[in-house]
C-alpha cells in the first residue's frame, strides 16, 4: 500500500521548477508514495489571536500533515535560506501548544535552483528547523539539485538517465525511511 506524503513546495509558483522536481520525485515513486501537495500560500501569516476562530487552511494544512505518513519538503533557496512561506506553516502546525501536527513524522528535504549548490544552503537551514519541530529527518542522501530544464519532461518524467538515477535513488531511500520510522 502507497505511503502518504505530505509535501510542502516552497515556490508557490505553479510552473516553478521546485513544482516540476516534485512531479519528477512523483513520478519515479510510483506506487510507493502517494504525494499531498499543502497549499502554504493559502496560510494567513501566524497570529495566535486566530486560534479563537481557526482559518480554514490552517484546519486542512494540519489534518492533512497528521494523516500523511511522512513530510517531503522541497524548497528553492532565497538569500541564502527557504522561503519565509514553509516557516510559516511550520508554526502554524506546531499549534496550539501540545498539538504538534509535524512530531515523530519521517521527513526528507531537497530543493533545486539554476545555481550549481542547488538550494544547498537554504535546505541546511530548513533542515534544523524541521529538526526544531520534532520530525524525524533522513540524514542521506542529501539531494542539492542544479535544475539543468533539459533533463525532465513537461510531464514529469525525467528524461536524462544519470538525473534520473540519482533521484530515484532518493526516492527510494526516502521510501525505506518512511517504512523504517512510520
Amino acid at each position: 500500500m502507497a505511503k502518504s506524503v505530505a509535501v510542502i513546495v516552497g515556490s508557490l509558483r505553479k510552473e516553478s521548477i521546485n513544482h516540476r522536481l516534485m512531479l519528477a520525485l512523483q513520478n519515479l515513486a510510483g506506487d510507493r508514495l502517494q504525494f499531498h501537495p499543502l497549499h502554504i500560500g493559502d496560510l494567513p501569516h501566524y497570529n495566535e489571536e486566530l486560534w479563537a476562530e481557526p482559518p480554514v487552511p490552517v484546519l486542512r494544512l494540519k489534518d492533512r500533515v497528521e494523516h500523511s505518513d511522512a513530510v517531503l519538503a522541497i524548497t528553492p533557496e532565497y538569500n541564502r535560506s527557504y522561503p519565509g512561506v514553509i516557516k510559516n506553516a511550520l508554526d502554524w502546525g506546531t499549534r496550539p501548544y501540545g498539538e504538534n501536527s509535524w512530531k515523530d513524522k519521517p521527513a526528507a528535504i531537497t530543493g533545486a535552483s539554476p545555481g550549481v549548490i542547488g538550494a544547498a544552503v537554504g535546505q541546511a537551514r530548513l533542515k534544523t528547523d524541521m529538526l526544531a519541530v520534532g520530525m524525524v529527518m533522513m540524514p542521506t542522501p542529501e539531494a542539492y539539485i542544479q535544475w539543468k530544464p533539459e533533463a525532465y519532461a513537461a510531464d514529469g518524467q525525467v528524461t536524462d538517465a544519470t538525473t534520473a538515477k540519482f533521484l530515484g535513488g532518493f526516492v527510494d531511500a526516502f521510501a525505506a525511511w518512511i517504512e523504517k520510522h512510520g
